[in-house]
């Protein structure tokens, strides 16, 4: 059974994973937008829209 600390501890956990993979989008983007969805204070989806430019290639 899973106590209150547990549950905590798996909530800062899958923070923490959240924070890590919109880090690597950001870093991995030149031109373009990271949009956060949040439904009920959570984070329920993360959207990555990157432009390529040509004169930037």
């Amino acid at each position: 059974m899973a106590t209150g600390t547990d549950s905590n501890h798996h909530q800062k956990q899958r923070n923490a994973d959240i924070a890590r993979q919109i880090i690597h989008m950001l870093e991995n983007i030149r031109y373009g937008s990271v949009e956060i969805v949040v439904h009920d204070s959570k984070i329920v989806q993360i959207e990555r829209k990157e432009k390529l430019r040509p004169d930037a290639l």
